[in-house]
Order: C-alpha cells, then structure tokens, then sequence
C-alpha cells in the first residue's frame, strides 16, 4: 500500500530529512541527558537523585499520552503545521524546565515537553516516507530515525557535559534551541502536505480498534523491551562482572549507540526488500544476541561487542513503522504516533522485568535473559496476528 500522496514528493527529499532528523535529535538528547545529570537536578532542586526519576517517568507519561491525544485532536491539521507546533511546544517545555526553581513544577515541565514526541516521530514519518518513492519508505523514515539514534552518541554526552559545566539549566536550553531551529528548517525545506479534508478524530481513533494495528503495537511493545532492559543496567553489569572501571562507562553508552545506528539503518533495507520476513527475522536476531548478553557479560570485550549487538536491536523501528503505515488504513497518524508510545511502554518494561530478576537474586547479566524472553514474545505475538490475518483473508476469499 503506498501512502506517497499525489505531489507531495519533496524537491530536496535530503533536506526534509534533514530538518526532520534534527527535530529527532533534539527530542533524544532531551529524553537521555537527565539520566547524566541526576545528581546535579537533585542538588540544585534539593531532592535526592532517585526522586528525580519521577521526572524521567513524567516525560515517558507525557509521551504516552500525547501520541494518541495529539494524533485525534490535531487530525485536520497539515502535516507540516502540526510538526512546527510539535516542536515550538517541546521548546516551550525544555526552556520551562530550565528556568524550574522547584521540583515538583520541573515534573509537570517534563510531562510537557514529552507530550510532543510521539506525535512529532509519527507525523515525521508519515512526511519522510510520503517524499520518497514508496519503495524507499522504511529507508526514508530510518534516515529520519537517525536523529535519535544520533543523540544517544552524541546529543545527550554534549549536553550532559555542559551541564555539568554551566549547570544542568544549559542542557535544556541547548535543547530548546535545537527544537526552534528544527522548527524554522522544517517551514523551509519540508514540502507541504494539503491536509485531508476527510480527516477527523474519530477517524484517527479507528487506529486503535484495527486488529493489524494492535498486534504491531503489541510486537513493538514487548518485542523491543529486551533492548531496554538489557540497555538500563548494562554499566552496572559489566562493571560487576567484568571489572570494567568507571572511566569506561560512557565509552559503553557510545558503542551502544552506535549500534543502533547500525541496525537503524539496516533494519530499513531489510523491511524495504521484505517487509514481513524482516520483522520476525530481526526479532530472532533481537534475541540471539540479547540471549548472548547473558554468556558475555562476564568478560570485558566480548561484553563491549555484545552492547554493540543489542544496540542492533533498533533494526525493529524501521520496519514496525512501515508496518503500521501499511496496516492502518485512514488512521495513519494515529498509528504512526502510537508506535513511539508502544516503544516508551517497551522501556517501562523492560527496565521494571530486569530489575525484579535481578532484585530476585539473579546477576546483573541476567538482564540479557530477561531481553531473550521479550524477544521472543514479540516473535508469538506477531506469528499469532499474522495467522489471524491469513485466517481472515481465507474467509474473506471463500
């Protein structure tokens, strides 16, 4: 199915991507930098680091419940309009949480600059794929993608060492600006895409009944969690395990990072040629080498080279987006929003899995074991609904 509206390619497709993966950038440095700057936000809001953490849940919140809720209200509204506002208001909410003098206002500030970002990946994917061929889509929206994926290398290790420097205030005013200038690039150099005048909330909100549609949210819900919960503990891990020291810690977080550009990218190629045998061969692939966490981990270099490994695991993003577009009919934005929530929601659980084997008494590497089982489970869920979708086309034949 090609979702590549009549004259909506884009004159300088590279340029749109551009603007679109800066927009990415942003948004990743803004979600990772806190976690390096836990102890300076609890200094200087005088709280302890761990109840800083209810700022990191209210940004995940945020995205949650922005992806369905911009996605219904925001329907009729042009796609690049709607990506502008996106990112004025993930502006607002970073400069704002600059500027907090108390905890409590800081939270709220983090669930407002986390409102935009599931909405803002949905619609720029639909933007990406819609300027290309449609042969090119998962190619296009992975390009995008490496945005993010650019941050975890990049983004959030600048910005946590200026915040360090300057204060943490710096960090997310860096990101503000990122987040206005993606926005100035994106009037000019993403093509506009007339709004569909048959659009509506209602709508948007069939995504959230169509069957194809909740089984790839349930794949990336529980197939992508392995990454992160091998990912959340992976420094603790190796520096228990391996005698890794301190100074090689963000060393790991890079090699990791650089591994999700890896799969990024080739997960793209892969869901470009075959689409539906991508899928659950990357989620094999997820859980070899998550499984092989578990075995690694206690040997410094083989545990480095399986970081790079699981990092891989990104591979899933691409093709699940290009699913969804597929799969969801006339509620595209809603799909293609609910997928980043889908991902927020594999993080929570992913993290919370891992934390309670290994609070049960099992090593940190076990981590790994935990990602294996998600792998897996994503892998049922996609084979059940792709057997349900057989089934349903067999009747609709007879």
């Amino acid at each position: 199915m090609s979702t590549t509206p009549s004259g909506a390619t884009a004159r300088h497709p590279r340029l749109a991507e551009l603007a679109l993966a800066l927009g990415g950038f942003g948004i990743g440095t803004s979600e990772f930098v806190i976690m390096g700057l836990l102890e300076r936000v609890a200094g200087d809001l005088q709280v302890t680091a761990a109840d800083v953490g209810y700022a990191i849940s209210s940004y995940a919140l945020g995205v949650v419940v922005g992806a369905p809720l911009i996605s219904a209200l925001a329907a009729r509204v042009p796609r690049r309009t709607l990506l502008i506002v996106l990112m004025l208001v993930f502006a607002v909410g970073n400069i704002a949480s600059a500027m907090a003098t108390s905890f409590w206002p800081f939270v709220g500030l983090r669930f407002l600059a986390g409102l935009p970002h599931g909405a803002y990946f949905g619609v720029a994917a639909l933007v990406a794929a819609a300027a290309v061929p449609v042969e090119q889509r998962a190619q296009a929206i992975s390009r995008v993608m490496l945005g993010l994926t650019s941050a975890i290398v990049i983004g959030a290790p600048l910005a946590t060492w200026a915040g360090q420097w300057l204060g943490w205030q710096s960090a997310f005013l860096g990101v503000g600006v990122i987040a206005l200038t993606t926005a100035v690039l994106i009037r000019l150099w993403v093509p506009r895409q007339p709004h569909n005048p048959d659009a509506s909330p209602r709508r948007e909100l069939t995504a959230l009944v169509k069957r194809r549609v909740l089984f790839t949210l349930g794949v990336a819900s529980i197939g992508f969690g392995g990454m992160f919960a091998v990912f959340s503990y992976v420094v603790p891990t190796l520096s228990s395990q391996a005698g890794m020291s301190e100074a090689v810690g963000p060393w790991v977080l890079a090699i990791f990072g650089i591994g999700t550009i890896l799969g990024n990218l080739i997960g793209a190629r892969l869901a470009d040629k075959h689409l539906l045998k991508a899928i659950p061969r990357i989620l094999v692939w997820c859980l070899l080498v998550q499984g092989g966490f578990f075995f690694a981990a206690n040997h410094l270099i083989a545990g480095l080279l399986f970081v790079g490994l699981v990092g891989t695991s990104m591979a899933l993003g691409p093709a699940l987006q290009t699913r969804l577009m597929d799969v969801a009919g006339d509620a595209q934005t809603m799909a293609a929003s609910m997928n980043h929530a889908a991902f927020n929601c594999a993080n929570a659980l992913g993290a919370w899995l891992a934390a309670v084997v290994i609070k049960g008494g099992a090593p940190w590497s076990a981590s790994g074991l935990v990602g294996a089982v998600l792998a897996l489970g994503g892998l049922a869920v996609f084979i059940v609904g792709r057997h349900l979708e057989r089934r349903e086309a067999q009747a609709a034949a007879a």
